[in-house]
């Protein structure tokens, strides 16, 4: 239990404090709606009235903090203030795209509710107007503001339109169209199945969030829904039953109304006005100039880039965003630095995955024979780096770093710059225990990141200093003519498929069986577990940290999000 609260509790905490704030701002406006204010309003709309304000509330709340997560210079520079107080704090600053889709979803639920409301809200005013017996105070109350009288209840002014023409002639109406269109793209676009196959698609349709916020802004500037404002002359207890003497009785004037001024900018101004910050920030970052010094191609389509740009300062597992502008002035992806910060230059291994990467391949030369002429290699822009879990690693005495396929990359800076400490005999370094392990489906993945391995354990055994790391090389999937390759060099002093003195392991780990023995080796410590690979491993993990954490250990899980 103590190790859940280590882990999950502050996560808990805050989706509380945010569960509780939406549920108090719905019923808060829910009431507020059942006043004697909007009476009149009701009796022309009944509970749909509630039911599309509510909503409209915690929508403004949620549009508040959906821009936030994605401020990653504001969070990198929160992270680097906040860690060094709490750590479990900093951790929350992780999963701040996790939360940015809780919001997504949150916006989405209230957007749905807020236009099933006022569906029946139009209807409920077109059945108004066109029911023209004035024996019915609905028809008393959408007469009212045919003259000269501005003061209308009801915002279909005549009894020969219908609800879909008001909605594309109206403030409101138009500008909730383009909401909920520009939402629909959002979300449909953002799957997961789109997002990993059609970055692009993603990537383009996401930025119709600026018509949204647009939208948002002017959303309410239409004013439809109106209140009554003369209560104190007209009293609603002796007029309401008399609505027929309505204008000739003193003690009983027409009501008159008005609509609430527009109050979503208050909300989301300071949030708009921070990402604005952010990115102009990206834009100055974006022109500073970034030097290609080397160009690798490495086996299996993996392109490292080793670069240089002026002031440039990094952290272990941190990442960067890249920008090629002869590929795309638009898009920016994601990479983990795989150098370390001891090194005089910082580097990027990029898996050719897609059409972005494949025509940044090209642009390097990947897909030509000869060497790549300095002045041909593609400018580059960079926006970093930022933090990451992983750079917690050395807070922790033991460590186990968990990477699959292309997930080890941030694994590449952490174990270049363990080493580097090593021989430099940094007195400084906390940690003295990593346990590595990497799981690969096909044996072409461990061909680049096999390299290092080498060097690493050949140093280790020159120097007599092989005991401050353990790693285990997992291959998940192979063909029936590899294991045949594999059984007749199993007794080889090196290993076939890696070229190192530790034998690839087949299948997958048994994860019981490591947590109990690393637990059983390390008493009374806390042991860092960094993740960089799939959901289900994750979650897979995340069990057994909380499973075998006792009173004497305790493993704190970490996983990279991007």
């Amino acid at each position: 239990m103590g190790n859940f609260a280590a882990n999950e509790g502050l996560s808990i905490f805050v989706i509380l404090v945010w569960l509780g704030i939406n549920a108090y701002l719905f019923v808060n406006f829910y009431m507020a709606f059942l006043v004697d204010k909007w009476f009149y309003t009701r009796v022309l709309l009944g509970q749909a009235l509630p039911w599309a304000r509510a909503p409209a509330a915690c929508l403004n709340f949620n549009c508040m903090l959906i821009l936030l997560p994605v401020c990653r210079n504001l969070l990198s520079f929160l992270r680097g203030s906040i860690q060094c107080c709490s750590r479990t704090a900093a951790r929350q600053l992780d999963r701040n795209i996790t939360f940015h889709k809780l919001v997504a979803y949150m916006i989405a639920f209230h957007t749905a509710v807020h236009i099933v409301a006022h569906l029946f809200n139009f209807e409920y005013f077109m059945d108004a107007q066109l029911n023209r017996n004035s024996s019915l105070l609905t028809f008393k109350l959408s007469d009212i503001g045919n003259g000269d009288n501005a003061s209308f209840l009801n915002p279909i002014r005549s009894n020969e339109t219908n609800p879909t023409i008001v909605m594309f002639t109206t403030i409101a109406g138009l500008t909730g169209v383009a909401i909920t269109l520009a939402l629909i793209l959002i979300i449909t676009s953002s799957m997961e199945v789109i997002r990993r196959s059609y970055f692009e698609v993603f990537w383009y349709t996401h930025h119709l969030f600026v018509i949204f916020f647009i939208g948002l802004v002017f959303h309410g500037y239409g004013r439809i829904v109106r209140g009554q404002t003369n209560l104190k002359e007209h009293k609603l207890n002796v007029c309401a039953e008399h609505f027929e003497d309505w204008g000739t009785n003193s003690s009983c004037p027409d009501p008159t109304f008005a609509g609430n001024p527009p109050g979503t900018w208050k909300w989301v101004v300071g949030p708009m006005i921070l990402y604005v910050c952010e990115r102009l920030v990206r834009i100055y970052r974006s022109h500073q100039k970034v030097v290609i010094t080397k160009v690798v191609m490495h086996p299996s389509k993996t392109l490292e880039l080793q670069m240089k740009r002026k002031g440039f300062h990094m952290e272990v597992g941190q990442y960067v965003f890249i920008q090629c502008p002869s590929v795309s002035r638009l898009e920016w992806h994601p990479f983990t630095l795989t150098s370390a910060p001891e090194e005089d230059y910082f580097s990027a291994h990029i898996r050719i995955v897609g059409d972005w990467t494949e025509a940044l391949y090209q642009a390097c030369g990947g897909d030509k024979n000869e060497t790549q002429e300095a002045w041909k290699l593609p400018k580059l822009a960079i926006d970093g780096p930022f933090g990451t879990a992983s750079e917690d690693v050395f807070r922790y005495e033991v460590v186990m770093l968990v990477g699959a396929g292309i997930g080890v990359t941030p694994f590449a800076s952490i174990l270049k710059s363990v080493w580097y400490k090593r021989i430099q005999n940094n007195q400084d370094v906390f940690t003295k225990k990593i346990y590595f392990y990497w799981l690969c489906p096909e044996t072409q993945a461990f061909e680049w990141f096999a390299d290092l391995l080498q060097s690493l354990e050949g140093q280790m055994a020159e120097r007599g200093v092989t005991d401050f790391l353990s790693y285990n090389i997992y291959l998940t999937r192979w063909k029936e003519a590899e294991a045949a390759h594999f059984r007749v060099h199993h007794e080889a002093e090196n290993d076939p498929i890696t070229g190192l003195k530790q034998k690839t392991l087949y299948g997958k780990p048994n994860w019981d069986n490591e947590f109990t023995n690393i637990a059983s080796k390390h008493p009374g410590v806390k042991v860092g577990v960094f993740l960089c690979g799939p959901p289900q491993l994750g979650k897979s993990l995340e069990k057994q940290c909380l499973s075998h954490s006792e009173a004497d250990v305790k493993f704190i899980f970490n996983k990279e999000n991007f």
